[in-house]
Formats: C-alpha cells, structure tokens, sequence
C-alpha cells in the first residue's frame, strides 16, 4: 500500500513538474517576444523608462493583485500591444502562442487606423462586452497607466489633459466591473490617489 501510494505521488509531481514547465516555457517566450518587439520604444515618462517594464506590470497586477492564475491571460497582457504599437501580426500571434491568445489580445488592441478620439470612445463603448480575460487586463492595464499619468506622466502633458485621461479611465473601468473586485479596489485606490496628487499640482499652480 505504501508503494502504490508512493507512486502515486511521484507521479503527481512529475504531472506537476511537467505542467509548470509548459506554463513557464510559454511565458519566457512570449516574454522574449515582447521584448524583441518592443526593444526600441521608451514609455512617454520623464525617465523614457523602456516600455517593456509595462506589460510585465501589467501581468504582475493580473497575478499579484488579482489573483489572476490563467496562463492564457497572463501571456495576453504579456503581448497585449505587440499588435497595436509594433509591426507584429496577428497571425504571428497565432503561430506562436495560438489562437486563445490571438483572440484576446485582439480584443484588447485599439485600431489604429481610426482617429484617437475614436479609439478612446470605443474603450469606453466594447468595455461592458469584453470577454472576463480581456476585461481583467483592462483593469490592469488602466491601473498601471492612471498610476503613470499622476506620478511619471509625459513631459508634455498640461495637467488639464492629465486630469481628463483619468476621468475618461474611469469611464472605461466603470463599463466592466463585477468581473474581478481585488482588481476593481485596486483600480479605486490607484485613482482616488491619482486625483488627490493632481489635485495638490493644481492647488500649488493657483
């Protein structure tokens, strides 16, 4: 008895060992993915942090904060603007990391091709219809930014277009809530301090 159960757990660990390697030889290449794509961007920060750092925020959100343990989410907000800011294909998507994980960073890329006031009513038009995976790394990537805007923000952003991009975050955020709520409180949290930092830059202006 003692033996069968042995090996039953040695089999166990080597399904465990097994699945956590395909779990993380996904990742590291999607990871190197997104790099190589996004080697020669710069986030718009005063720092021109490199913009890699962003999506693997993003999924560092998704897992840390939102308990978001789905590996087809996190590779998504690993290559979620590979479409829409780099020459990458969706069906390089495809080929490399299947059609999951095409379909949803699809769902999540603006179109490029329609102006940016367009784009922007959009986010705010498809949010309540987003599917639960799109919706989280909206979230996540909502945070990150609203958090960027009050304390890394572009140098050429007066504080009026700041305070607008939070409001209209908001209204985005607000189209799909009930979908993950350490995500959501996270989300408040990061904005009710985003407004209170803008708030004391435009007390010290007057």
């Amino acid at each position: 008895m003692i033996c069968a159960k042995n090996s039953v757990y040695d089999m166990i660990k080597k399904i465990k060992e097994a699945c956590l390697k395909n779990d993380l030889t996904l990742f590291l290449k999607a990871l190197n993915f997104s790099a190589g794509k996004h080697r020669h961007q710069r986030r718009k920060d005063t720092a021109a942090s490199p913009y890699i750092n962003h999506p693997i925020e993003v999924a560092n959100i998704l897992w840390t904060i939102g308990g978001v343990y789905d590996e087809i989410a996190i590779i998504a907000a690993i290559l979620h603007d590979t479409i829409e800011d780099t020459d990458t294909t969706p069906e390089d998507i495809r080929l490399n990391f299947g059609g999951d994980v095409l379909e949803l960073v699809l769902e999540v890329s603006d179109d490029k091709s329609l102006p940016k006031q367009e784009r922007k009513q959009n986010q705010v038009i498809h949010s309540p219809h987003l599917s639960q995976r799109a919706k989280q790394i909206k979230l996540a990537d909502k945070i990150c930014n609203v958090h960027d805007i009050a304390y890394a923000p572009p140098d050429h952003w007066p504080l009026q277009r700041r305070i607008d991009y939070l409001q209209w975050a908001q209204e985005v955020i607000d189209g799909l809530r009930g979908v993950n709520k350490p995500l959501e409180q996270f989300f408040d949290d990061t904005m009710a301090q985003a407004r209170e930092k803008l708030a004391e830059e435009n007390n010290d202006d007057q």
